[in-house]
């Protein structure tokens, strides 16, 4: 049977180390993220999504546990090998340049070309693919700065995908986007799993639209790190211990939170 895990983080503690003292922020996480499979990761603010993040990307190092991404530890993977089997999308500005939509998306070649940067015909046709799956080719020839903070956001995906990695992480993909926009992003997040068999684990606060469109999703409380189908979390009651306030409550029957 094909294994289909594409990272594994086995019993890993995060947190970060201060003057020798370490300080840990969660504690025996296992997770297990698969091909073709949209992961969703959430949790209330400050209580360690982006530590998390980093940790199971290999920008920082875990206090305890391993990290294997297809097999490999990911702390020991040199940067060309790393990059040609993650790719990473951040909220962060871009810097300031001149750089057109396409020039940008060409961006995802640099793990494959040589250290001139010249293009292959194969690194032009996985651009033009990436560019054909979140459908903006109306968008190549404008500057990057002349675009929406939505169809950016799209843009750097599109990125992400000509970098041709089997996952796909984005932080907060979501942020500045208006509903709509955030709607089309999560739908075309789900198409992107479905029609490339990329697996993409993305952390959100849009908690109700994760439910209805995730595979899976990973919930981060102050006592446990769970990874499980939304319909199971459900049943579980894990989504009851997301936030610590009585006027925030968990419909289960409705799938969504409620105000009171």
């Amino acid at each position: 049977m094909e294994n289909k895990i594409i990272l594994q983080a086995s019993k890993i503690s995060i947190g970060y180390t201060s003057k020798k003292v370490k300080n840990v922020i969660a504690k025996n996480i296992d997770l297990s993220l698969e091909k073709g499979k949209l992961i969703a990761l959430i949790g209330a603010n400050g209580i360690g999504k982006s530590t998390l993040l980093r940790t199971i990307t290999g920008i920082q190092k875990p206090i305890s546990g391993t990290v294997s991404l297809n097999k490999k530890n990911i702390h020991e993977m040199d940067f060309l090998n790393l990059a040609q089997n993650l790719s990473i999308v951040l909220t962060e500005k871009l810097p300031p340049s001149n750089l057109t939509v396409w020039e940008l998306i060409a961006l995802g070649r640099q793990p494959y070309t040589n250290w001139i940067g010249t293009l292959t015909d194969n690194d032009i046709a996985k651009i033009n693919e990436a560019i054909a799956l979140t459908q903006i080719e109306h968008l190549v020839s404008k500057k990057h700065f002349e675009i929406s903070d939505g169809q950016l956001q799209i843009v750097l995906i599109a990125r992400a995908l000509a970098q041709d990695t089997p996952l796909i992480v984005l932080d907060e993909p979501t942020t500045h986007l208006d509903l709509l926009h955030k709607i089309a992003l999560f739908k075309l997040l789900k198409r992107l799993t479905q029609e490339t068999e990329k697996c993409i684990l993305f952390s959100t606060h849009d908690i109700d639209m994760a439910i209805q469109l995730s595979d899976e999703m990973i919930i981060m409380t102050p006592e446990a790190v769970i990874q499980d189908q939304p319909c199971n979390l459900i049943t579980k009651g894990s989504f009851n211990t997301l936030f610590k306030d009585e006027h925030i409550v968990f419909d289960a029957q409705k799938g969504r939170f409620l105000f009171t």
